[in-house]
C-alpha cells in the first residue's frame, strides 16, 4: 500500500543522529524541526545544529524555524537561515505571540527569493492570507496543524481540502499536513492530494504497518502481550 502513497513524508524532529540516519532513507522526502523539538532534545547551539545537518543533507529540503518575536528580528533570522543552504526553508509563524500577522513579511521574504514554510496555521482564513503572500514568490510551504485541529474536536479534513483549493492560486506553494497523530492521517492526506505530511521519529516506524492484514496484526499483538508478561516475570 505504501507504494501508492503520493504524499511526501517529511521527518519532524531534532535528534541529530536520528535525522542523519533518515537522510539516506528514500521514504523520507525532507525534514522539519522547530524550537520546541530542539529544546526537548537538549540542543543549545542552533547554528552548530544547522551546520552539522546541512553538511550531510544537501539534496532534500529542510526547514529551520525562526524564534524571534518582532518583525525586524524575524526578518534578520530568516535571511540568515536562508543563506545557510539552497535546500533550506525558513519556518515563520503565521503571527507573533501577540497575534500580529506576519503575512506582509512573508510576502517580502518570499518575493525576495527566500523559501518560506509558514507554520502554525489553523484556519482557512489564515491560509487565504498566506497564500496571497506567497503567490508570486519563491517555492514555499504552508503548514496547517491538522493534528491539533483534531485535538480541538474538529474534523481537519474539510479545512485541509479547502486549503488545497485556496492554494491553487499559489502553484509554487505546497500544503503540509502538520502534527499528525496516527498513520491513518497519511492515508487521509494522500486521499485529498495533500502535498506533504510531517511525521515525528516515533511515528515513522508505524508506517510499516500500512495495509497490514488485521488478523495477522491481532495475532502479533496477542504474542506481544504474552512475550512481555514472560519477560517481566509476572506471576499470580
Amino acid at each position: 500500500m505504501l507504494d501508492t502513497i503520493q504524499t511526501k513524508i517529511f521527518a519532524d524532529g531534532a535528534d541529530l543522529d536520528g535525522i542523519l540516519r533518515l537522510a539516506a532513507d528514500p521514504l523520507i522526502g525532507g525534514f522539519t524541526t522547530n524550537p520546541t523539538l530542539m529544546w526537548k532534545a537538549g540542543l543549545t547551539d542552533y547554528g552548530d545544529f544547522a551546520k552539522r545537518l546541512l553538511e550531510c543533507i544537501r539534496d532534500k529540503p529542510i526547514s529551520f524555524e525562526v524564534f524571534a518575536d518582532t518583525e525586524s528580528e524575524i526578518r534578520r533570522q530568516a535571511r540568515l537561515l536562508a543563506s545557510t543552504g539552497p535546500n533550506v526553508y525558513v519556518k515563520i509563524p503565521v503571527t507573533t505571540t501577540t497575534g500580529e500577522s506576519m503575512a506582509p513579511l512573508v510576502r517580502e521574504l518570499s518575493e525576495d527569493g527566500v523559501q518560506v514554510n509558514v507554520t502554525a496555521l489553523f484556519t482557512t482564513a489564515q491560509v487565504e492570507l498566506i497564500t496571497a503572500a506567497v503567490a508570486d514568490g519563491a517555492p514555499s510551504c504552508i503548514s496547517v496543524f491538522a493534528g491539533r485541529i483534531a485535538d480541538a474536536g474538529i474534523d481537519p479534513l474539510p479545512i485541509m481540502r479547502k486549503s488545497l483549493d485556496i492554494m491553487s492560486a499559489a502553484p509554487r506553494a505546497e500544503l503540509i499536513w502538520a502534527s499528525p497523530r496516527e498513520v491513518l492521517n497519511l492515508v487521509q492526506a494522500n486521499e485529498i492530494g495533500c502535498h506533504i505530511i510531517t511525521m515525528t521519529h516515533d511515528l515513522l516506524p508505524k508506517v510499516k504497518s500500512l495495509g497490514k492484514d488485521l488478523t495477522v496484526f491481532s495475532l502479533e499483538t496477542v504474542q506481544m502481550f504474552r512475550r512481555d508478561a514472560v519477560a517481566a516475570g509476572f506471576s499470580l
